[in-house]
């Protein structure tokens, strides 16, 4: 059951979310523009609470980062094994009676070998199948902004005076 009187922002029934409502009074390449459009709308002492940022036809966008190597990955899992090994290290030596220094040397020294191990079986399970290390993004294509109907009128005609003024006033 979707709730039809829903404004933005609200949700439906038991916390369902609800698609926005309004109607468009901008459209933009970025989430940048778009975001840089609504705070136009509240220099202008728009009533912003009505507008909604709607990102349109959302991607998933995987940018590689780097090619993986063991040299790589083993570095890479000795540091992390290193900061977690200092860091339960440091918490037994907080705790014990004795001098700081030992266990700190205990806890880095089995964070480095236990991240080394860790690291090496996690990258030869993947036999080569995954060289590259990445990182993931939601996107959209454009972004709308939406605003509801009682104050759509006004927020199109501030919009408009902005694309007017061009990129410089921005």
């Amino acid at each position: 059951m979707i709730n039809s009187t829903a404004s933005l922002g609200q949700r439906g029934p038991i916390g369902v979310p609800v698609p926005p409502t309004g109607w468009p009074i901008g459209s933009y390449a970025t989430y940048a523009e778009a975001q840089r459009a609504v705070d136009h709308l509240a220099d202008s002492e728009f009533p912003v609470q009505d507008v909604t940022i709607v990102g349109v036809q959302p991607m998933v966008v995987e940018r590689v980062t780097a090619r993986l190597t063991w040299g790589r990955v083993l570095a890479g899992g000795a540091t992390s094994g290193a900061w977690f090994g200092l860091f339960v290290g440091l918490l037994l030596g907080v705790f014990s009676t004795g001098p700081l220094l030992s266990p700190l040397l205990t806890g880095l020294v089995t964070g480095v070998l236990f991240g080394l191990v860790t690291a090496a079986v996690g990258y030869a399970s993947l036999r080569g199948r995954r060289d590259f290390a990445s990182t993931t993004q939601l996107v959209a294509t454009r972004y709308d902004v939406l605003c509801e109907p009682r104050t759509a009128e006004k927020g199109r005609d501030l919009l408009g005076r902005l694309a007017f003024a061009g990129p410089a006033n921005r």
